[in-house]
Order: structure tokens, then C-alpha cells, then sequence
């Protein structure tokens, strides 16, 4: 382990908060994830802060933006999707936003500012985790332009510190 990182398990009282920080950003009940009396270890890191619970990084946080991590599966159906074609993959998994082109579906219903997962066409593998800049209503009607900010995706500096972690 680095010796920019500090790892420790965080208090009861700090578990509640990240739950309820984590539940107001996912529509999912805490218990069901996590159990009733979880401990969570959080891992600091240059200005990322990452939230593990069972050896698996569930969550991360940089600044005051809080979102599930794509190595957390379990997460993933209590998110609205996006699925993207093909041609739009080496983008996004390059950290390009999600542009309104390269959406074949939308799968659920979301507000602006809700988090999405991206997901390709040909396997349904998770990409990225966005940020919807339009609910999903605006979204499946408009054609071009920027629809979402790509917040998490496959390969970050994120996805390869928890890599290094697990």
C-alpha cells in the first residue's frame, strides 16, 4: 500500500452518515445492502476518499460527490441505465461524457442530476456510472449533444486504485 494512502475502519456514527449519504444518492434500502450493522473501512487517497464494505469497494467519494463504485454490483439494479453502442465504448471508457448519439435504450426513469449506469449494447457490461444533466423524458427525445457527465468509468485513476486495493 502507498504510504499516500490511509486506510482505517470508520465509527459507528460515520458508518450512518456514509449510508445515508450513499441511500440519498441510490434509491436502496442500506440494510439490504449492507446489513444492519455493517463496518465499513474507508481508504483516503489524494483528494478520493473510497467506502469498502466486505473487502469490496461499494462506494467513492471525491469532493462532496458521492457515487456507487463499478466493482459494487450490487448496486446496479437500483440504478436507471444507459446503453450505449459500441462505437461510443472507447470514449466513455476514456472518460468522454455521454453524448445523446450514442444511446440505443433507456432503460428506468431518473431527474436531472440522478445517477445512471452505462451500459454497452453487446454484453450489457458496465462502463461508467453518470450523472444525468436532463431527467430521462428530455433524454430519450433529444438527438444530439452532451446528456450526461461521466462521473466513474472502466480504467479511471478510481477503478485502478480499487483494483489495487482488492
Amino acid at each position: 500500500m502507498s504510504k499516500s494512502l490511509k486506510r482505517h475502519f470508520l465509527k459507528e456514527n460515520e458508518v450512518k452518515q456514509i449510508l445515508s449519504d450513499f441511500h440519498r444518492r441510490i434509491d436502496a434500502d442500506p440494510e439490504l445492502l449492507f446489513g444492519p450493522k455493517p463496518r465499513i473501512e474507508l481508504v483516503e487517497a489524494h483528494e478520493v476518499e473510497i467506502f469498502i464494505f466486505d473487502e469490496t469497494p461499494f462506494s467513492a467519494r471525491i469532493q462532496d460527490s458521492l457515487f456507487p463504485t463499478l466493482l459494487f454490483k450490487e448496486t446496479f439494479r437500483f440504478l436507471p441505465k444507459i446503453v450505449v453502442d459500441m462505437g461510443a465504448v472507447p470514449h466513455i471508457c476514456d472518460g468522454a461524457d455521454i453524448m445523446a448519439p450514442g444511446i440505443v435504450r433507456i432503460d428506468g426513469e431518473f431527474d436531472k442530476d440522478d445517477l445512471i449506469l452505462v451500459v454497452d449494447e453487446r454484453h450489457r457490461k458496465p462502463l461508467a456510472i453518470g450523472q444525468a444533466l436532463v431527467d430521462s423524458k428530455t433524454m430519450k427525445a433529444t438527438k444530439r449533444g452532451k446528456i450526461a457527465k461521466n462521473v466513474h468509468y472502466v480504467g479511471d485513476r478510481i477503478w485502478n486504485l480499487m483494483r489495487n486495493l482488492t
